[in-house]
């Protein structure tokens, strides 16, 4: 294998992927440039077994996202819509818990709640939710609010980042979850999202959330727009703040999905795109533990084939997640715990549940 890397091009990537050395942004662009894909798996591969071994980790949890009524309006995205739209909803705190308590006899240890920029929902409703959902599940982990949701509560509430967060914590808040990052480059968000918060303000809420105890994923939206050059910039930035803090989780490469967006223009990701960006990402995040192929997003049969190609999770049961569905995603809502197992077994990883802080719960 390592004569075809030398063929490909990438020997001394390969020397400094054995050596555990960070690589370039020039380097990225080779690898991005690379077509033999073999060769870009196995580099992967290399550094997703130097930091995960033969581990493919799962998670038993449930998404919940609690209202789809946004004042940002992102061109990429389907789930967002303007209040009075007759597809707009909001779940009060008494339908999030009795979702919550529809799935009492499962154990479910994490709980994923997000929603849209809200203009009307007043901040004491996103306390309450967190509150009732510890009423309901004592024991359980909430990863809720981006980090442009954690910067509207602050502004909503006339305070500081730091504030709103400890609040938020005292209410329940165990983590966050990585959406927002879309891509970081200016002239990215001023075409598909410039009511958004800015990739520098994603940064900043993600870095005092680490201050805070709270650790973060990170995300990156793929296959619109953007350049390579754009990916690599954004992955740098995250490599870098992750320098700084430490407090990044896990990264997930979201595939762009156009239907019912205002940009249906463009054509959805290849599966030979979504194995590339996963194994770049695993060789360019050097500091980051973990890189997940998110089955909802890139089916769960190409997430299989990226256990491969740098990534070490796959997510978890999920059920009921609406953003990617409203976009035209085709994976099923749930995926059942012996289901994943399976996929894992069959990938010849070793599945293992965790929790979200990614402490082993069970090997299978």
């Amino acid at each position: 294998m390592e004569s075809l890397i030398q063929q490909a091009g990438l020997g001394d990537i390969l020397a400094q992927v054995k050596h555990q050395e960070r690589l370039s942004l020039e380097d990225g662009q080779r690898l991005f440039a690379c077509s033999d894909m073999l060769a870009l798996g196995y580099l992967a591969n290399l550094v997703r077994e130097q930091k995960n071994h033969n581990q493919a980790y799962f998670i038993y949890n449930q998404h919940i996202n609690y209202s789809n009524i946004c004042t940002n309006l992102c061109k990429f995205c389907a789930f967002g819509k303007e209040k009075g739209n007759e597809q707009a909803y909001t779940m009060t705190v008494e339908e999030i818990k009795a979702k919550v308590q529809e799935r009492l006899e499962e154990p479910i240890t994490e709980i994923h709640m997000v929603g849209g920029i809200h203009p009307d929902l007043p901040y004491s409703y996103y306390l309450e939710a967190l509150q009732g959902i510890k009423e309901v599940r004592p024991d359980v982990h909430i990863q809720a609010f981006t980090c442009v949701e954690i910067q509207h509560l602050a502004d909503l509430n006339g305070q500081s980042v730091s504030d709103t967060l400890e609040e938020l914590k005292k209410a329940g808040l165990g983590s966050l979850p990585g959406g927002g990052a879309e891509v970081f480059t200016p002239r990215i968000r001023e075409l598909t999202c410039p009511n958004k918060l800015n990739g520098e303000g994603w940064l900043r809420v993600a870095k005092i959330a680490h201050q805070h105890g709270l650790h973060t994923n990170a995300t990156m939206l793929y296959g619109h727009i953007e350049t390579i050059e754009e990916r690599l910039e954004h992955l740098d930035a995250l490599r870098r703040a992750q320098d700084e803090t430490g407090g990044f989780l896990a990264y997930i490469p979201l595939a762009f999905h156009p239907k019912n967006t205002a940009m249906t223009e463009h054509s959805r990701t290849t599966g030979m795109e979504d194995l590339k960006n996963i194994a770049v990402a695993r060789l360019m995040l050097d500091n980051f533990p973990h890189i997940k192929a998110y089955w909802v997003m890139i089916g769960p049969k190409l997430a299989q084939v990226a256990l491969s190609f740098g990534a070490d999770d796959l997510d978890g049961t999920v059920k009921e997640e609406h953003i990617t569905r409203m976009a035209g995603g085709e994976s099923e809502q749930a995926m059942g715990h012996n289901t994943l197992i399976q996929l894992i077994k069959e990938a010849g990883r070793e599945p293992v549940e965790r929790d979200t802080l990614y402490e082993v719960l069970e090997r299978f």
